[in-house]
């Protein structure tokens, strides 16, 4: 209790009998027993200023009259502090409900209250919270102020605060999977998570890979690690400024002793929060770059690292202008979850990329080796990888010469995809050219390439077509194996499938197959291609196929005019699947004669 005043004596009536000047003149009942009184009184004022609880007692204009010990502790303030003032002067930080206080004074209904705010004892959850209860008091029928009991509820809003905000995060982290990463491009990725962090995590975000190879530029000084500029994502009026940052280069070499270099290495955030410029340019080391960001209206910088296992693949710059708060610790823990997830799908990206381009190169190398028809037989190929799937496939094709003017047409297509799929397209190929030479028909090609395929342990099936053109009978004879039917079109502008018995894949060791013979004109164009080109989705394969006897295509078009409008009407330049294509047509009686001279 308060020993520089004592309490009112209407609270304590054993320090006086009669109320203060003002608060009532009437002595308490001459029938109440002193001595009980006085005992009852010291019981209650014992509990008042004993209890952990606030206990405040305000007058009629809401002037502090009393404060128990309690409320002296939390606040900082001593007791005489508070006395015949109110609770604003003393406590500025402190927001109470008056009006709610002014109520319970008028009508007596006990009402609840928040006070929440801050006082002068440092508290660890920064803003307080408390619930209060205020009751009118009367002596005799005279309302002589409201008392207030009080209970501190700051952990449990601190505790209501932190699950709000992790579940913010986490709800974030769940965006970020379903926005970050929908493809296997890097670029792609990058943009995506520049995109993602700006706005929802800052005003500007950039995201920077460390490049290994340096096509086109320069090796990087000794000492420097060189980051390749992925993406800048912010507003346009911010872009303006920022546009120059880094210099017209598309990468920034950083010393061993920068921010994101150090960032890197450790694996840990960097933090600069109204930062100065001394700090920025540990970040951004040119003293240039510094005054770009300060003339955007940059004053607070986060650097996040992308960790993969064992290395780092890059940062993420985050930045705040303007009026924008400071990064707060549940800023840094969203960013470095996004950003672990994004790494991961800009590894795998990186990995697919590696991987793709040696399967396309490895598989653009066999299409391409030195091979020619027989010179009575024009041919033009086509091969298109997927623009969607994630990895090419084993599609292949090819044209043999074979004794007496006749020219042996392949088409495959390896079940699966990927860099096995690729070498086991070159084996196949390799096994055909072999069987091709022993002069066998083309239905025995197939059983003998089967055969063979299950003897050397290929794990894959294939589908493939072979076709064989013979010039001086003026007919073409062809054997499937489970492969796409090949289209005719003749000179007259009409064009039909060439309806062959099925057999199965080769690699199956079923080699149940069996050729067809038909009658082949000069100038009729015989078309062969994978079901890359025809697979629609929500569209039957057999009326896709059908569907190309109505497109229109010429036989008076060249070859490679042909396959360009092909390609060009059914895929818009991009396929869920890799495409193979020949096209081929015997050369005029005129044109065969002079071909065959230039041979011999």
């Amino acid at each position: 209790m308060n020993a520089e005043r004592p309490p009112p004596s209407w609270l304590f009536p054993e320090a006086r009998t009669r109320a203060p000047r003002g608060m009532g003149t009437e002595p308490f009942p001459p029938s109440v027993d002193g001595a009980r009184m006085s005992c009852e009184c010291g019981f209650l004022r014992g509990i008042i200023e004993g209890t952990s609880a606030p206990v405040v007692i305000l007058d009629r204009h809401l002037r502090y009259l009393y404060v128990n010990p309690a409320w002296s502790r939390v606040t900082g303030v001593p007791a005489t502090a508070f006395l015949g003032r109110t609770l604003r002067e003393v406590l500025p930080d402190v927001q109470t409900p008056d009006d709610v206080l002014i109520e319970v004074l008028a009508d007596g209904q006990p009402r609840e209250v928040t006070l929440t705010g801050t006082t002068r004892v440092p508290s660890p959850v920064g803003r307080r919270l408390w619930r209060a209860v205020f009751h009118r008091l009367e002596v005799q029928g005279q309302v002589l102020g409201v008392c207030g009991i009080a209970v501190e509820a700051s952990n449990l809003r601190q505790y209501l605060d932190d699950l709000e905000n992790a579940h913010q995060r986490l709800a974030l982290l769940d965006a970020a999977a379903t926005r970050v990463g929908t493809t296997l491009d890097v670029e792609a990725t990058c943009a995506e998570l520049a995109d993602f962090l700006a706005p929802s995590l800052a005003d500007i975000a950039a995201v920077g890979l460390v490049e290994q190879e340096f096509f086109g530029a320069p090796p990087p000084p000794a000492g420097m690690l060189r980051l390749r500029k992925m993406k800048l994502s912010a507003p346009p009026e911010l872009l303006r400024h920022l546009n120059e940052l880094g210099g017209t280069r598309p990468y920034v070499d950083l010393p061993r002793g920068s921010a994101p270099r150090r960032c890197m290495d450790s694996g840990r955030p960097w933090l600069g929060n109204l930062a100065s410029d001394e700090l920025f340019q540990k970040v951004v080391v040119d003293p240039e770059r510094v005054r770009i960001l300060r003339a955007a209206g940059v004053h607070s910088m986060l650097v996040v690292p992308l960790p993969t296992a064992g290395h780092s693949v890059g940062i993420v710059m985050l930045m705040r202008v303007g009026a924008s708060p400071g990064f707060s610790s549940d800023d840094i823990l969203t960013a470095q979850g996004v950003a672990a997830r994004a790494a991961v799908s800009i590894d795998s990206a990186h990995r697919y990329s590696h991987e793709h381009a040696m399967t396309l190169e490895l598989q653009r190398a066999l299409l391409s080796e030195p091979d020619r028809p027989h010179p009575t037989v024009e041919v033009a190929t086509r091969y298109l990888p997927s623009g969607r799937s994630a990895l090419v496939g084993g599609d292949w094709y090819d044209s043999i010469a074979l004794p007496d003017c006749r020219t042996l047409l392949v088409m495959g297509d390896v079940m699966g995809h990927g860099f096995q799929a690729a070498v086991a397209m070159s084996q196949y190929r390799s096994v055909l050219r072999t069987v091709a030479a022993a002069g066998l028909p083309v239905d025995a090609m197939l059983t003998e390439a089967d055969r063979r395929a299950a003897r050397i342990g290929l794990d894959r099936a294939a589908t493939c077509l072979l076709v064989l053109l013979d010039t001086e009978a003026g007919t073409c004879t062809a054997a499937t194996a489970g492969h796409l039917p090949p289209l005719v079109i003749r000179p007259g502008g009409s064009a039909g499938l060439m309806h062959l018995p099925a057999g199965p894949p080769i690699g199956t060791e079923l080699g149940d197959y069996e050729m067809t013979t038909f009658a082949f004109e000069p100038g009729a164009v015989l078309l062969l291609y994978t079901d890359g080109l025809v697979e629609q989705r929500n569209v039957d394969i057999d009326d896709s196929v059908r569907a190309l006897t109505t497109m229109g295509l010429s036989a008076d078009d060249s070859l490679e005019h042909l396959l360009d409008t092909l390609l060009t009407q059914l895929t818009d330049g991009m396929c869920e699947d890799d495409i193979a294509l020949l096209a081929a047509r015997l050369r005029p009686s005129a044109d065969s004669k002079e071909a065959r001279s230039r041979t011999t």
